[in-house]
């Protein structure tokens, strides 16, 4: 069946002081498509994104809705999740205007309304249980079903598989094919080209503010012409270091190391000048292993040394040892999101650590900061307010917290989610000449291809085990999906 246009803009125009966000874009979305949107961080999207939402007026150019999707709505799934933790999955699907029976809550006609959708979606929860408890993938499927509860003619999607693992973002690629059956229009806005190139049956994408590709066909263009529409040329490559790995006792050290329910028997090392990544599906004891070095979980049995200091009893402890963490989600765990650049930056340095004296000057703050944001070129002033900076910029102001203590082993938990090419390319830069000063670096990614590209070996975790150790010519991302779905899902963990 052909649908007509859902939306329509044309010449949208919004500036933010003298810097122009988007300079005349156009975009058209047609029912039963999956348009992509693309673009590095700060090319607009997210800006264009809150226009066709009706959250941001546009100081010029036109917005038309179909009839049908005036009367659905739009219905927007954003990358940062705008949930309640504290509440049950039950309270985050009905937020506003729940179903009531005599004036009280009706939660079995709010079950039988959600139970339908978690199910679509393959979100095997209970509407009972509280959010903050479910893993992040659990969380973001949690989100797009309360979207999807409100039956929208045109949806939103911003980012919505950057914190799923595989199965999941199969799950949700049955769903679409589902909704676009519906008539459906959906925006899918991504970093991942290899998802535009498989699901999406038109193409924008965004540069500074302009529209460089304007909703082309998928199969009339190629992953290279979407990097050359986003970058203006091709995307910079990591740098490839000198190994430095030395001889010295290992940073990090786990030996038979168990937690009830999530590891059992690990034991494992990384050296410094070493990169070393853990991978595994949802709950596989990956991620509790990070939390293991990073002091935030505790061992029952095992042997841990980071940093020559024994295992670490909380995060503070931890940093002290010389470990940085850098999280996945960085709004809730990486940032102060209503302070400026430079006071996240200092934050842990100074607050923490003590570096630069009891009382040091603020203008001597102000010089670190702009120090590190230069290595990282962040696009922003210290002064900027961490709220106001795109994504990735937001991501670089996490990984120079961190840089700022000088640290001997960093942690790195899906640290591109949600970044574009070119943000993940300067990431990778930074992870390599701090392996190259001697760091011990220790990450997990959803994304196989960064692990294969970034690491020396990937230890593989399967049902709380390490299984498989992969390397040299037998690290590659088919090796990879092969070794983590060989013991399946383990269903306990994050």
């Amino acid at each position: 069946m052909t649908y007509g246009d859902m939306l329509a803009a044309q010449g949208l125009v919004k500036s933010y002081g003298g810097v122009r966000a988007l300079d005349g874009a156009d975009i058209r979305l047609r029912g039963g498509e999956v348009h992509a949107l693309v673009g590095e961080n700060g090319a607009g999207k997210s800006t264009l994104v809150r226009i066709l939402s009706g959250t941001l007026r546009p100081d010029e150019g036109t917005l038309r809705l179909a009839p049908e999707a005036r009367s659905g709505g739009i219905a927007v799934v954003s990358q940062e999740l705008s949930l309640f933790p504290d509440l049950s999955v039950r309270e985050n699907l009905f937020p506003y205007r729940p179903p009531r029976r005599f004036g009280l809550l009706d939660r079995s006609a709010m079950d039988r309304a959600a139970r339908p959708v978690l199910a679509e979606l393959g979100l095997d929860v209970e509407p009972g249980a509280l959010l903050g408890e479910l893993p992040l993938a659990d969380q973001q499927l949690t989100e797009i079903a309360r979207a999807l509860l409100r039956r929208p003619r045109v949806l939103v999607l911003d980012e919505p598989t950057s914190a799923l693992p595989a199965a999941a973002v199969d799950r949700l690629e049955r769903v679409l094919r589902t909704l676009t059956g519906r008539g459906i229009a959906i925006l899918y806005v991504t970093h991942f080209l290899e998802e535009v190139m498989r699901l999406a049956q038109r193409v924008t994408v965004l540069r500074d503010g302009r529209v460089t590709l304007a909703g082309v066909r998928r199969e009339d263009v190629g992953m290279p012409d979407l990097v050359t529409a986003m970058l203006g040329g091709t995307p910079q490559q990591p740098v490839r270091r000198t190994r430095a790995v030395t001889d010295g006792p290992p940073p990090v050290v786990l030996s038979g190391v168990c937690v009830p329910g999530r590891l059992a028997d690990v034991t494992f090392t990384v050296r410094a000048g070493e990169v070393v990544g853990v991978a595994g599906l949802q709950g596989a004891g990956h991620l509790d292993a990070l939390a293991v070095v990073c002091g935030r979980t505790a061992v029952s049995v095992g042997r841990v040394d980071i940093g020559g200091r024994g295992l670490p009893r909380s995060l503070r402890d931890a940093v002290r040892a010389g470990v940085a963490f850098v999280p996945s989600d960085r709004k809730r765990y990486g940032l102060m999101t209503d302070r400026t650049v430079w006071e996240n930056t200092t934050a842990v340095s100074w607050l923490a650590l003590g570096r630069g004296g009891f009382m040091p000057s603020r203008a001597e703050l102000v010089r670190r900061t702009g120090d590190l944001t230069e290595r990282l070129r962040l696009r922003g002033d210290p002064h900027d307010v961490v709220a106001r900076l795109s994504g990735g910029n937001q991501q670089k102001v996490v990984f120079a917290k961190w840089l700022a203590t000088e640290p001997r082993i960093v942690v790195l938990d899906d640290p591109t989610r949600g970044v574009d090419v070119g943000v993940r390319s300067e990431m990778h830069r930074i992870v390599g000449e701090l392996a190259a000063g001697g760091a011990a670096v220790l990450i997990s990614s959803t994304d196989l291809a960064e692990l294969t590209e970034v690491c020396d070996r990937v230890l593989v975790f399967v049902r709380g085990r390490t299984v498989e150790e992969l390397s040299g010519a037998r690290l590659t991302e088919h090796q990879l999906a092969v070794s983590m779905q060989a013991g399946g899902r383990t269903g306990t963990g994050r």
